[in-house]
């Protein structure tokens, strides 16, 4: 559909569109660089995220996009490759911008967006008549879900593509889970809400600003101590709850497919009940994280998906790599093994150990649905920690994506 955008607003989209496209560009010349074009998401994120924070004013959702459509790009690249077609290094210069439930809020008459300068307002331009119409066919639809958009500009105008899903329950949700089934592990923190074994991130940005947001207003209104004061806190408590059930619901439909998208069996989470003094997580966090494995629980079990709790112990010291466990392994989101030199995102590693530690659990062999690895984002860790790269060795040629280093 169609937007309306004031000038100073638009303005406000072309600079972060500029800035959009400037990230996925440059990710793109950081993946061709080298001897092998690099489509891991998880490598491209630990080499280039830190660069395109320093160099724009993205929000950082807005640059895991970036990176994830540079990835997209050469990962086509070297498909195109391998079937013996040409193909060069992509180049972005169509006027666009990749948005989803956390820089984009979809309203009935308006959407918000995020810009690299706060949040604008514009409004949708809809026919007269909504019946009979894509519009109230799917995105004012109850059966469909909201799940992004792209603002494209063109020919003078800003245009939303919105992207929809229907959830289809499954007749048979047992058959989800395969014979020879695998683990996604999980790890949840402060900085980033969660983290999983196949290099997937969600932020704790916006969860962090919001939760001081509606901190300063309780403030503000404990100050007058008055009953209007009083009813407005509740007021505002009301508000807060229900924007974080909001962004902890899309974070679990996320998790959930992430597991199906990669033919998870077991979805394992940390032990939750003293991750406060693990984390220092605020009582905010610690309700979110309870609610998120709720949330996650429940929906996974439509499609046969179990969700467990492992211990927590050292997984973020261990290495995931050679199993060597010290604490100076980990500096903040720094993961560097003193004994085997494997570096990679503190999170990261945390994820893959805890997938690990459900796998040696509960691993009996390969026969009788037991889980046999731990899902990467390519390839598996065995219950020894050893890597298995994907069934197709030439699905990999080329391409540096999940080794045994990662």
């Amino acid at each position: 559909m169609k937007l309306d955008v004031d000038s100073t607003d638009a303005a406000l989209l072309e600079d972060t569109v500029d800035e959009f496209l400037w990230a996925v560009n440059y990710v793109t010349r950081h993946a061709f660089q080298g001897e092998y074009v690099t489509t891991s998401k998880t490598t491209l994120h630990d080499d280039t995220y830190e660069d395109v924070r320093d160099e724009t004013a993205l929000h950082s959702n807005h640059v895991q996009a970036a990176r994830n459509k540079a990835a997209e790009a050469c990962k086509s690249v070297v498909k195109k490759w391998k079937q013996g077609k040409k193909a060069s290094m992509p180049h972005f210069t169509s006027p666009h911008l990749v948005y989803d439930h956390r820089t984009a809020m979809f309203h009935d008459e308006y959407v918000s967006l995020v810009t690299v300068d706060g949040r604008i307002e514009a409004d949708y331009v809809l026919p007269d008549n909504k019946r009979d119409t894509p519009h109230a066919e799917y995105f004012f639809s109850d059966e469909y879900e909201t799940t992004g958009a792209e603002v494209h500009y063109r020919n003078g105008n800003w245009m939303f593509h919105i992207h929809c899903k229907k959830d289809v329950e499954s007749d048979t949700p047992e058959q989800a889970t395969t014979e020879n089934g695998t683990v996604l592990g999980v790890d949840l923190g402060v900085n980033n809400l969660a983290v999983t074994s196949t290099g997937t991130f969600w932020t704790g940005d916006e969860f962090g600003h919001w939760r001081r947001e509606y901190e300063n207003r309780r403030g503000d209104l404990q100050d007058h101590g008055t009953r209007w004061a009083h009813e407005n806190m509740q007021a505002v408590g009301r508000k807060e709850e229900g924007r974080f059930k909001m962004t902890l619901h899309r974070i679990s439909n996320e998790l959930v497919a992430e597991a199906r998208d990669h033919d998870c069996s077991v979805i394992a989470f940390e032990d939750l009940t003293d991750i406060r003094d693990r984390t220092g997580a605020s009582w905010g966090h610690k309700w979110a994280f309870n609610r998120l494995y709720a949330y996650v629980e429940y929906k996974a079990a439509e499609y046969g998906i179990d969700v467990a709790q492992v211990d927590p112990e050292n997984t973020s010291r261990r290495c995931s790599h050679c199993g060597f466990t010290h604490p100076d392994n980990r500096e903040r989101e720094s993961f560097e093994c003193l004994k085997c030199g494997y570096e990679n995102h503190a999170d990261y590693n945390a994820a893959k150990n805890i997938g690990l530690r459900y796998l040696r659990r509960n691993q009996t062999g390969s026969g009788g649905g037991a889980p046999v690895g731990v899902r990467l984002n390519s390839g598996m860790l065995n219950a020894n920690g050893e890597y298995e790269p994907p069934a197709e060795e030439s699905a990999r040629a080329g391409v540096h994506a999940e080794s045994p280093q990662l």
